[in-house]
C-alpha cells in the first residue's frame, strides 16, 4: 500500500508548487530534499556583519509578462520594487566605454546598425522555433546543426557586433555561445519574449525584484505543506513498476502511487531507476551541462555611484564580472552591485580562491567606478557550480543534435515517473516562472493519473 500518493523529489519552486497543487486537490504528498533547506536555486541570504540586510543569491528578478510567478507572488503577498533606478547605465567593448540611458544607444552608430540587422534576422529564425516541441519544423534540423557562435560569426560583420552577442549568451545561458546549439538559443529567446527582452530591465525579464527577496516564495509554500516537506533526504534511488513507486534515501522507503522528478537534469543522472529510464531520456539529461555563475554582491555604505548619475547598471565585455546591477535595497540607504561572474569566467574565478576572487571582481568594478569600489562594507558571493546539490546555473543548455535527437524526452513521463523543473518549461524556461507553470503541468499530469 502506498504511503501517500505523490512523491515530489526537490523542494525548489517546481517541487513546492506541484506539491501545492496537489494537496490543493485533497490528494497526499511528500516532498524529499537534499538540502538542509528549501528554495532550490533561489536563495537569500542575511550579509553578514551588516544590520538588517540580505541579498538574492539566487534568482533575483521578475518580468511583467511572467504571470504565472506574478500570481505567486501576490497570493503570499509579496511586492516587488523597479530595478532600473535613476541614472546612466555603462556599456564597455574593447575597451571603450559609453554612457546610455536606453538600449539603442549603448553602442556606436556603426555596431548598432550591425547588432540591429542581426537582431532581425535572429527574430526571423525564432519565429520558426516551436517552443512546445523545438525539435519539430522544418528548420528545426538546420538550426540544430550548428553551434549559435557559428551563427554569430556568419551574421554580425563588425567585432563589436560579435562581442555584443557573445556577452548576451553568457548574460542569458551563463556559457559561451560556442557551447549551445543556435536552436536552443533561438528556443529560449522564443520561449522569453525574444532576445532583447531577455536582458532588457525595465519592462523586459530583469523589470523587478521580490522585496525581501526570491526565496520566500518557496518558503511560503512550504510553509503550507508543513512536515511533508522533508530536508536533507537526498534522493538515491526510484523503483518504478506497474503497481506504484518506491523512493529511497537515506532514512529508508517511501511509496506512492506517482513520483514527479524536479531536480535539476544533472542532479537526476545521480538517481538511480530501476528499472532504468529509456535511452532517449538518459541520452537528453547526459546532455544538458549548467552554465556556470558566480554571484557577487558588494555591499557600500550608500550608492556612491549615483554621485556621479550612474545608475549602476553596467556591461562589459572584460571580465570576470561583465554583468552588474544596483540592487540596493529601497529605503535601506546602503548601496549594493550585484555582479554576474558567468561561463568560463565563473570557472577560473572559483579555481582563484576567495580573496583573489574577491580582489577581482572588486577591481573590476574600480575600473568604472572609481577606488571607492574596492572598499565595501561587505563582499558575499555563491558559487553554484560548487553547490553539491545545483551543480550550475542559470539552468541546462543543450548542445547541437539534442533537442533533434532526444529533446522529445523532455517532459514525457516514464511510466509512474513525471518530470518538472524551470528546464522542462514551454515559457520563461530556465526562470522561476518556467519552475512555476512546469509544476502546474505536472501536478495535473499525477492527478489526472490518480486512482
Amino acid at each position: 500500500m502506498a504511503n501517500v500518493d505523490v512523491i515530489v523529489v526537490g523542494a525548489g519552486v517546481a517541487g513546492l508548487v506541484t506539491a501545492d497543487r496537489v494537496r490543493a486537490a485533497g490528494r497526499s504528498v511528500v516532498v524529499l530534499e537534499a538540502r538542509d533547506r528549501v528554495g532550490g536555486r533561489t536563495l537569500t541570504e542575511v550579509v553578514p556583519g551588516v544590520k538588517d540586510l540580505s541579498v538574492d543569491a539566487g534568482a533575483t528578478w521578475v518580468a511583467p509578462d511572467q504571470q504565472h510567478v506574478r500570481t505567486e507572488l501576490a497570493r503570499f503577498g509579496l511586492e516587488t520594487t523597479p530595478q532600473a533606478g535613476p541614472g546612466d547605465a555603462l556599456a564597455s567593448l574593447r575597451g571603450k566605454a559609453r554612457r546610455y540611458t536606453g538600449a539603442a544607444r549603448a553602442l556606436d552608430p556603426v555596431t548598432t546598425a550591425d547588432v540591429g540587422q542581426a537582431m532581425m534576422r535572429f527574430a526571423a529564425a525564432a519565429e520558426h522555433v516551436d517552443v512546445v516541441a523545438p525539435w519539430r519544423g522544418d528548420h528545426a534540423t538546420k538550426y540544430d546543426a550548428q553551434t549559435f557562435e557559428s551563427w554569430i560569426r556568419r551574421t554580425c560583420v563588425t567585432s563589436k557586433g560579435r562581442d555584443y552577442f557573445r556577452l548576451l549568451c553568457e548574460a542569458v545561458l551563463a556559457t559561451e555561445p560556442q557551447n549551445v546549439s543556435l536552436l536552443h538559443m533561438l528556443f529560449v529567446a522564443r520561449s522569453g519574449g525574444g532576445l532583447s527582452h531577455l536582458v532588457t530591465t525595465g519592462g523586459g525579464a530583469q523589470d523587478a525584484r521580490v522585496v525581501g527577496g526570491m526565496q520566500q516564495l518557496a518558503q511560503f509554500l512550504a510553509a503550507g505543506l508543513g512536515r511533508w516537506v522533508r530536508l536533507q533526504e537526498p534522493v538515491t534511488t526510484i523503483m518504478h513498476d506497474a503497481d506504484g513507486v518506491s523512493v529511497h534515501s537515506e532514512s529508508g522507503a517511501t511509496t506512492a502511487h506517482r513520483v514527479v522528478v524536479t531536480v535539476p537534469p544533472a542532479l537526476a543522472t545521480s538517481i538511480e531507476y530501476l528499472p532504468g529510464l529509456p535511452h532517449d531520456r538518459t541520452q537528453l539529461v547526459q546532455r544538458m551541462p549548467h552554465g556556470s555563475v558566480v554571484k557577487c554582491h558588494a555591499v557600500y555604505s550608500r550608492p556612491f555611484w549615483h554621485d556621479f548619475a550612474l545608475s549602476g547598471e553596467m556591461t562589459t565585455d572584460e571580465g570576470p564580472g561583465k554583468v552588474v546591477f544596483d540592487t540596493s535595497p529601497p529605503g535601506s540607504g546602503y548601496g549594493v552591485l550585484t555582479v554576474l561572474v558567468e561561463g568560463d569566467d565563473a570557472l577560473r574565478l572559483g579555481a582563484r580562491g576567495e580573496a583573489r576572487a574577491r580582489t577581482a571582481v572588486l577591481r573590476g568594478l574600480a575600473e568604472h567606478l572609481g577606488p571607492r569600489a574596492m572598499d565595501p562594507l561587505a563582499f558575499v558571493s555563491r558559487d553554484w557550480t560548487a553547490e553539491e546539490w545545483t551543480r550550475g546555473c542559470f539552468g541546462a543548455q543543450l548542445p547541437p543534435g539534442a533537442w533533434t535527437q532526444v529533446g522529445s524526452a523532455l517532459r514525457v513521463p516514464v511510466g509512474r515517473i513525471h518530470w518538472a523543473g524551470a528546464e522542462t518549461a514551454e515559457r520563461w524556461c530556465g526562470y522561476v516562472d518556467g519552475a512555476v507553470s512546469s509544476g502546474e503541468r505536472a501536478a495535473a499530469e499525477v492527478l489526472a493519473a490518480l486512482p
